[in-house]
């Protein structure tokens, strides 16, 4: 049996449907992150799961037990907001100690638990700080301490790294997930960052339009998208329709369906490369976008624009206007659904 499982689930604002019909089953101990842009449902998903929202049809049920109408404090839920929302009047350990109190738990117990979170976010130093004391990256950390010293069935995660700087990000990514294992704790985690939900998930949930588009592990939904949304969304795939791909290759045997290419598969070259089971595909360099330390060239074949990754190195360097070849391994060229 799932340890949460969500059932048909609808939710509309001002008879707008936002979630449509989700059915969902979240594994003990694993770490679902539910992925897609802004207002494809992801975080009212997560809202209906903690009962900050009203499910209009649908059932949640955890641990095998149906929370659909429970009271968001009956759920034992923890949950860390894109705000960390932290009382400025309370310092770090009275932040931390505030759920306990509501549970009715003795002092000692409660200063047990909040010297054991402290430690596992690397805070013990900060048990006194004021919020306003703190750089974004420990708020961060004091709230999802918060969340887990109450030691909830469920930790959700809103969003909680968007307002953080790229390097501390990454860091904290790494914290979570180090701290998510260590505790075994079930968790959700809601973004809009495909890179982020490469690195934190266990499995990644797509959502486009309140619909679950494609779930599958990281690999597999990186390596094999199901439809256009879920190829453009995951991994910036050149997605062709069968004309384009036509155009592109110059193959007659059109495919039935559209064909996604990943720019890292595209290998470009100043000269042709005549490899068996490969397209040989001229075109030109129209732009060229450093992103690390890979460098993407945006290059026309006949009226297509593909864009193809290269490491950044300086003998592999062609400019705009620059003719180049790109040699494509067929079995690199994925069909796609145009939609679930």
């Amino acid at each position: 049996m799932s340890y949460i499982t969500f059932k048909n689930i609808w939710k509309s604002y001002d008879k707008d449907p936002v979630l449509k019909g989700i059915d969902l089953e979240v594994e003990e101990g694993e770490l679902l992150t539910l992925l897609g842009p802004s207002g494809c449902g992801k975080s009212t998903l997560l809202r209906c799961l903690a009962g900050l929202e009203h499910v209009q049809q649908g059932r949640i049920l955890l641990e095998g037990r149906d929370i659909t109408d429970l009271d968001a404090r009956q759920r034992q839920i923890g949950m860390v907001f894109q705000q960390y929302s932290l009382f400025p009047n309370m310092t770090v350990a009275q932040n931390m100690a505030f759920g306990l109190k509501i549970q009715r738990l003795g002092k000692a117990e409660i200063n047990d638990r909040v010297r054991e979170a402290l430690a596992m976010v690397g805070l013990q130093d900060k048990a006194d700080a004021y919020p306003a004391q703190l750089s974004g990256g420990q708020q961060q950390r004091v709230a999802l301490a918060r969340a887990i010293v109450t030691r909830p069935k469920v930790l959700l995660l809103d969003e909680p790294l968007s307002a953080i700087d790229a390097k501390l990000r990454k860091n904290l990514q790494s914290e979570i997930r180090r701290i998510q294992k260590q505790l075994n704790i079930t968790t959700i985690f809601v973004t809009h960052d495909q890179d982020e939900a490469m690195v934190m998930s266990d499995r990644i949930c797509l959502l486009n339009g309140g619909k679950i588009e494609q779930m599958d592990t990281p690999i597999a939904i990186y390596t094999h998208p199901r439809t256009k949304f879920a190829a453009g969304f995951i991994g910036s795939y050149n997605v062709l329709e069968p004309l384009e791909f036509g155009r592109v290759t110059g193959d007659i045997d059109l495919p039935a369906q559209p064909i996604a290419i990943r720019p890292e598969v595209l290998n470009i070259a100043r000269e042709k490369q005549g490899l068996p089971g490969t397209y040989d595909i001229q075109g030109t360099v129209i732009d060229s976008t450093p992103r690390g330390n890979v460098l993407r060239y945006k290059v026309e074949v006949n009226g297509v624009q593909l864009a193809a990754d290269t490491l950044f190195r300086s003998f592999s360097i062609y400019e705009n206007g620059s003719k180049v070849w790109l040699s494509l391994e067929k079995r690199n060229c994925l069909q796609v659904e145009e939609a679930v």
